[in-house]
């Protein structure tokens, strides 16, 4: 996600903050780097022009100039600037009626109908009971793709194969909903690989009917400048309420996510960076700025935590740390909560120089590590996970076969979880005798150590 930006971006901001005194001259040269690296990730002439302009402007003000840190000064004014461009600040949905009506629409392939049930999932977890319309009445293997989306997430789907007449299949989902006691209807229209007037009448005449709360215009990221026009034809025809910023995690550039509330005034309300159900997530201006800037975006990554990780077994864990009893099935339980969060390389870019954190390492790779680690515990019996003292060469030969890996990788996966066993008990040790000394900070000291292990345990043990 906005990898080239991020990375050209970057290298600007190490040659500001080297600069001892700023004047007209190297800022000029330095924002010229910015506007050939937002051209570059194909964000609209126009938009880049006035961005530049306006962080000129307040660059070379006499405040920024004598400040003690004139390049951290401009670095600051370019983020908020960054904010500005892309939206300010969360614009969340307004579903006023009851039932509310959301219409998805966009070009063919631009995720209509992924998003529609990625949106559905989403809300969900904010209390309300979706149900979804397939209104695509061309494409028959869009109506089977929203029918086992609606199957996979447990809710309504109102799927009519053969009707040609959107308006019908609108008045039978509001039936159905009524009937399922449904909240939100979420229509998944047609799409087509160019904007047509066809195609845009029969969207004008199903939003005439529905009177919609949200129509959500779904773009793909990859189209570059070509999606902020597509989003003008849009507006103009059904004036859209709001976009939803799809293939996130393919787009290196992502310049039509940069152009789009420039030039439509609309704003972008969701961003979907993976093929799953949970990859969608309500788009901040803010948090994406700092992204792409490489400052990281810990504010979504403790979100994302708290939505996977289970705070009471993780006090449990933490204890168990301790007294030194953390088990193989105690590790197990930690790699599957991580792998609930997403890919590893996302999770790393949430933090704050992440992106240089990694360089230019696979972590795919590492990924895979975690999964054989979690194949060779699964081959053990549930004794062997809490008691891998057990471990003859008979039984380690029997899983070595039993998750497809050699010996030596299990032996080495043994030593280092053994290796940690007895770093906590000592870490346990060393608390118990600061409780002593120091009663309340004894403890403190001891749950802050502990804490720390669970990060490093959590983050998994390199194999090689």
């Amino acid at each position: 996600m906005f990898e080239s930006l991020s990375g050209k971006l970057q290298d600007v901001f190490k040659n500001l903050r080297g600069l001892g005194k700023i004047n007209e001259s190297n800022v000029a040269e330095s924002l010229r780097e910015v506007r050939l690296a937002l051209l570059d990730a194909d964000v609209n002439f126009k938009v880049a022009k006035k961005f530049i302009d306006s962080v000129k402007e307040k660059a070379v003000g006499e405040k920024v100039i004598q400040s003690i840190q004139p390049g951290q000064q401009i670095i600051k004014i370019i983020n908020d600037e960054l904010v500005g461009l892309l939206g300010s600040q969360n614009t969340g949905l307004e579903l006023k009626a009851t039932p509310a009506s959301m219409m998805m629409v966009g070009l063919h392939g631009a995720g209509k109908t992924t998003s529609s049930g990625k949106l559905a999932k989403w809300l969900i977890k904010q209390g309300k009971k979706p149900i979804l319309v397939a209104a695509d009445v061309y494409r028959p293997a869009a109506m089977d793709q929203l029918e086992t989306l609606g199957k996979q997430l447990n809710i309504p789907t109102v799927v009519r194969r053969g009707e040609k007449d959107v308006l019908a299949i609108a008045k039978e989902a509001r039936k159905e909903a009524a009937e399922q006691d449904c909240d939100v209807l979420i229509f998944d229209t047609a799409g087509r690989l160019q904007v047509d007037e066809v195609l845009v009448q029969e969207l004008v005449r199903l939003r005439d009917h529905v009177r919609p709360d949200e129509i959500l215009l779904v773009l793909d990221a990859a189209t570059g400048q070509e999606a902020v026009n597509v989003a003008s034809h849009f507006d103009e025809a059904l004036s859209i309420t709001g976009a939803v910023m799809t293939k996130l995690d393919g787009d290196a550039r992502g310049g039509a996510a940069l152009s789009l509330k420039s030039v439509t005034g609309k704003p972008i309300k969701f961003a979907g960076a993976g093929e799953k159900l949970e990859d969608f997530e309500p788009f901040h201006p803010e948090r994406m700025a700092t992204r792409i800037l490489g400052m990281g975006d810990v504010v979504s990554l403790v979100e994302k935590a708290a939505e996977n990780v289970d705070m009471g077994e993780a006090r449990k864990l933490e204890e168990k740390m301790r007294r030194g009893e953390f088990t193989l099935n105690d590790f197990l339980d930690q790699l599957r909560q991580m792998k609930r969060m997403g890919p590893l390389e996302s999770i790393v870019k949430m933090l704050p120089g992440g992106g240089d954190m990694i360089g230019g390492a696979d972590l795919s790779k590492q990924e895979k590590e975690f999964k054989r680690m979690e194949a060779m515990i699964c081959a053990m019996t549930p004794e062997e996970r809490n008691r891998p003292q057990i471990l003859n060469g008979r039984r380690r030969q029997r899983i070595a076969k039993g998750s497809g890996v050699r010996v030596a990788e299990l032996n080495n996966l043994m030593n280092r979880f053994g290796q940690m066993q007895k770093m906590m008990r000592k870490m346990g040790k060393m608390q118990k005798m600061m409780g002593k000394m120091g009663g309340k900070m004894g403890d403190k000291m001891g749950g802050k150590m502990a804490s720390k292990m669970a990060g490093r345990l959590g983050a998994g043990f390199p194999m090689r």
